[in-house]
C-alpha cells in the first residue's frame, strides 16, 4: 500500500494524538488538561495545542508564523498562556501567545546570543530561559509585571493591585 502526503491524509492525522508523524518535546498545563509539543505533521515544525478532556485540538488562531522554527513550548496553569522559542532567519526569540485574546508577543528578541528552553509559571507572570550571552549558559527570568492578567485555578483571569 502506498500513501501520499496530501491534506485528506493530514486532516484524517490530525484527529489523535498518536500519528505517523514526528511530535516532541512535550509540555503539560498545570492543571493538565492540555498538552503542548512540536510536530511536524503539515510538512513544518509548528507547535500544536491538544486538549486532553475534550480529545481535541485547540484552534490556536493564526498564531504561528509559517517561516518561523518553534520549539520548547511551555504552558501556564490553565494554558491560557503558551510561550516557546521561535527561529526566524537564525535570530531566536521568547513569544508569549495568549489564547484568551488570541495574541501573540515578542518577549525576548534583542540577545544576539542562543536563547533555549523558555518556561513559564502557573500564573503566566514570570518566563525563565537559558541564554548564553556570557559565553556560557546562564539563565534569565521575565518579569511581565504586576499588572498582567493572571492564569488562576478557577478559569478566571485576575489583574493584581
Amino acid at each position: 500500500m502506498v500513501v501520499a502526503c496530501s491534506p485528506d491524509n493530514y486532516v484524517q492525522e490530525a484527529v489523535g494524538l498518536n500519528s505517523r508523524y514526528t511530535d516532541e518535546q512535550p509540555a503539560l498545563s498545570g492543571n493538565g488538561r492540555f498538552l503542548a509539543f512540536v510536530s511536524n505533521r503539515d510538512g513544518g515544525r509548528k507547535i500544536l495545542v491538544y486538549d486532553l478532556q475534550q480529545r481535541q485540538f485547540v484552534d490556536l488562531h493564526h498564531w504561528h508564523q509559517p517561516q518561523a522554527i518553534a520549539e520548547s513550548p511551555s504552558l501556564s496553569l490553565t494554558g491560557r498562556y503558551l510561550t516557546y522559542l521561535a527561529s526566524n532567519q537564525g535570530r531566536p526569540a521568547v513569544i508569549l501567545y495568549d489564547r484568551v485574546t488570541k495574541r501573540s508577543e515578542v518577549l525576548a528578541s534583542s540577545y544576539r546570543s542562543w536563547l533555549r528552553n523558555p518556561r513559564i509559571s502557573a500564573d503566566g507572570r514570570y518566563i525563565v530561559f537559558e541564554t548564553s550571552r556570557r559565553g556560557q549558559w546562564d539563565i534569565e527570568v521575565l518579569d511581565r509585571g504586576p499588572n498582567i492578567e493572571l492564569d488562576i485555578s478557577d478559569g478566571s483571569s485576575s489583574v493584581r493591585p
